[in-house]
């Protein structure tokens, strides 16, 4: 009767959490596709990228390329397969409704190697953009994502947007 009372209040705070996230987030307004994200980066090449974050924009590109590669060999760690079906799951589809979604910006993939913090910003970029060539052209099986559990191709490359999508906000060119 204990592990039914907390695996009631669990999921009702994890719906709760979810709403007030979905409140919170901003709407996106970006088609949330591989060549969106391309497109946008792409933007990128050759221009002086101001940014505001915490990392340098080689970090963030070889971050993001990592995500990207991470979801066709596998996360290097991942969350509980509870947490991948509660939270992680509502925070996924909360962030898909928005077409939108905010994290940590500094916050590295569990278990991945550490950003190097003197990274060539052009061949960083350029990593990524073949990472999302990649991806694009994949046919193999991908595999779940650390924390929200298992997307197929449609919601990996939307999650893959948003990614990028959020770590351009702290950037300009």
């Amino acid at each position: 009767m204990k592990r039914r009372t907390a695996l009631t209040t669990l999921g009702a705070g994890v719906v709760a959490i979810g709403a007030g996230a979905w409140l919170a987030l901003p709407s996106g307004s970006r088609a949330l596709t591989i060549a969106s994200a391309a497109s946008e980066l792409a933007k990128l090449k050759g221009a002086a990228i101001k940014h505001t974050g915490g990392w340098t924009p080689a970090q963030v590109f070889e971050h993001l390329a990592q995500s990207i590669d991470y979801s066709m060999i596998g996360f290097p760690q991942s969350k509980s397969p509870l947490f991948q079906s509660t939270a992680g799951a509502v925070a996924f589809a909360v962030f898909q409704s928005k077409g939108a979604m905010t994290h940590g910006l500094t916050e590295p993939i569990p278990g991945a190697p550490v950003l190097a913090t003197n990274g060539n910003t052009d061949a960083a970029l350029d990593r990524l953009l073949a990472s999302l060539k990649t991806f694009d052209t994949y046919a193999g099986a991908l595999k779940p994502h650390f924390a929200y559990g298992p997307l197929d191709k449609t919601q990996y490359a939307a999650a893959h947007a948003m990614h990028v999508f959020n770590h351009l906000t702290e950037f300009s060119a």
